[in-house]
């Protein structure tokens, strides 16, 4: 088996994202730290950590790689008729803390998002970086939520809950309009589901995302002020 590199916490570095292992897919380091640089690091090179709180930190990059470019966001006939009833309310950075905890604590398969992420995550909303998303519905009750970082013109979706039916899915059309609006080239979406599928998002090869990343990194997004002014029905509607 190949053996995988040991980050020392004292130095700022990661191995190529490519040289990530095919099993299990896109494991590509462990250990270091969380710092906010180390955090940033790994995302503009197209890696993220994912482990429980009894494993050493593990960094990813998996191969594909799921995406939703914000153009290619799909609305169902079904979801069409959701968003026509304006049930729900979109904004922004309202409550990182809270939308990040309750990605924890509503997973009914348990959470990779221990107190130390919760800790550097935070920190990154506190610096500009990490945004949180939050969806209402019509009584002011939080529906739904989402938390990701934004680098450049790149978003790198982190973990999303919903409380209501077809919470999450609103909350994607919106976001996915939104940075379209902004001038974002991509959303990661990191590790494909079917939920995502149903959306628009789609694999590709790990090396066709990091040329993107390279393409968008150091792009600054036309809009820096995280506040959603896109409502439905919107101009491509």
């Amino acid at each position: 088996m190949t053996s995988l590199p040991w980050l020392d916490p004292d130095q700022l570095w990661f191995p190529p994202a490519n040289e990530a292992l095919d099993d299990p897919d896109g494991l590509l380091a462990l250990g270091g730290d969380l710092s906010t640089e180390r955090l940033i690091l790994a995302y503009r090179n197209g890696i993220f950590p994912w482990y429980s709180d009894d494993q050493p930190i593990l960094w990813w990059s998996p191969n594909p790689r799921c995406v939703l470019f914000p153009n290619e966001i799909h609305v169902s006939r079904s979801l069409r008729r959701t968003l026509n009833q304006q049930r729900f309310q979109v904004t922004a950075d309202r409550h990182f803390g809270r939308i990040i905890r309750l990605c924890a604590s509503t997973r009914a398969e348990g959470t990779w998002i221990t107190e130390e992420m919760i800790a550097s995550y935070s920190e990154l909303h506190r610096m500009g970086v990490a945004h949180s998303i939050e969806i209402w519905n019509q009584r002011g009750e939080l529906a739904g939520g989402m938390y990701g970082l934004a680098i450049g013109r790149c978003f790198f979706g982190e973990s999303m809950f919903s409380l209501e039916t077809n919470a999450s899915k609103v909350l994607m059309v919106h976001l996915a309009h939104q940075l379209q609006l902004w001038g974002y080239r991509i959303m990661d979406c990191q590790v494909e589901s079917r939920h995502l599928l149903t959306m628009g998002a789609r694999t590709i090869p790990r090396e066709e995302f990091l040329s993107i990343l390279r393409m968008t990194i150091d792009q600054k997004p036309d809009q820096t002020d995280w506040t959603f002014l896109w409502r439905w029905p919107g101009p491509e509607e």
